[in-house]
């Protein structure tokens, strides 16, 4: 069927829904595997609190995670600025994304993130000294820094959206044969730097150049409209069967070194695969999504700590490691939620975890007209 000026008028008015459950999926997935590295004998070297009783099969769900967990958050990121841009200019947006995401990242730093460091020199008996670091919050330092570098770029794509070039990458992305395109520069990434191992994103020129392209691709693929959106839906079996078929592989070949260029390649896999089944499952408002698309950034922002308290108070308990993990990702859902609960109400409190500052509602007093003629008794 011909697409009418309507059906692209409604295209970019549309609100996602499929993308806002996304975001909220990536951050938790990203919260749940925070809680497993307590259960690895290696998480302790990368500042976790560990389990002296070690569970190995985690590390299977873990392994199958861990090379698309971050790359999603990225591509979600970069969809989110494509609807942020449509009310607002270039300031607009810099002073936007600098309240949500740069207030956050500064304020998480010098308090957040000592907070749990305090913790975890506490349990392992070290000397007590204030130390501000990203931490957890790293990514947030690499979105700010992808929308002051493209955002030159993506205002002039989405105001040329009738152009020759949008229509070209338009034209282009509603084609299967594309994606080899996006593929081809994800592997060139990984070919260029060769990041060891290739799941280290925190603070590496790894992770900020792979993030930057899964950022400026997820704003292509939303400014593409339905046509990509159809074409991943058609395809999404293909993109999960590659994508398990890769991970088997990973896990058979369990301590030989992976080529970068397969990792890759699993990855967008995974990436697509989510993206096209969403698109056909979670396109749908609720509640729900509504309370966990504000919930999810300052939980995300807390649930270290909580993380941190829970590992000491539920390791040294004498239960199996499984009712172990259990406590630990309760007590940290309960602090981080917990604490998300009064931070929505303080109206101070908002913007240091990413929240809308509260409109304060003005109640307009319409004065009665009497009737003429109408005496007051």
């Amino acid at each position: 069927m011909p697409r009418t000026k309507t059906m692209e008028n409604l295209e970019k008015t549309a609100r996602r829904y499929d993308i806002d459950w996304l975001r909220v999926i990536a951050i938790g997935l990203l919260l749940i595997y925070h809680v497993a590295i307590g259960f690895q004998p290696w998480g302790r070297m990368v500042g976790f609190i560990t389990s002296e009783e070690p569970w190995g099969a985690l590390w299977l769900p873990m392994a199958l995670l861990n090379v698309w967990r971050i790359p999603l958050l990225f591509f979600v990121s970069g969809m989110g600025v494509y609807f942020a841009m449509r009310a607002r200019s270039w300031k607009q947006l810099i002073g936007e994304r600098a309240r949500r995401i740069l207030l956050p990242f500064v304020f998480g730093m010098i308090v957040i993130v000592p907070i749990h460091l305090v913790v975890w020199r506490s349990f392992y008996g070290m000397d007590q000294s204030y130390t501000w670091s990203p931490g957890h919050l790293w990514f947030l330092g690499n979105i700010f820094c992808y929308v002051l570098l493209l955002s030159p770029l993506l205002f002039y794509l989405k105001k040329k959206e009738s152009g020759k070039v949008v229509s070209w990458i338009k034209k282009t992305l509603s084609q299967p044969w594309s994606l080899l395109l996006v593929l081809a520069a994800f592997i060139a990434e990984v070919l260029l730097i060769n990041p060891t191992p290739f799941e280290m994103y925190a603070m590496t020129w790894h992770g900020f150049v792979l993030g930057l392209l899964a950022f400026f691709f997820g704003f292509c693929f939303v400014l593409s409209g339905e046509g990509f959106w159809e074409m991943i839906r058609r395809w999404r079996w293909a993109f999960l069967v590659l994508g398990i078929t890769l991970y088997i592989f990973r896990i058979v070949q369990l301590g030989t070194l992976i080529p970068g260029y397969l990792l890759a390649t699993e990855s967008l896999c995974w990436i697509l695969a989510v993206f096209a089944f969403g698109s056909k499952y979670l396109n749908r408002s609720g509640p729900i999504l509504s309370y966990l698309s504000e919930a999810a950034y300052p939980v995300y922002i807390l649930h270290m700590i909580f993380l941190y308290l829970g590992s000491v108070w539920i390791f040294p308990l004498p239960i199996p490691v499984q009712l172990q993990f259990v406590g630990v990702l309760g007590i940290t859902l309960g602090g981080s939620f917990g604490t998300f609960e009064v931070i929505r109400r303080v109206g101070f409190l908002r913007p240091l975890f990413g929240l809308k500052a509260k409109q304060v509602k003005t109640v307009v007093q319409v004065p009665i007209m009497k009737p003429l003629g109408q005496t007051q008794i």
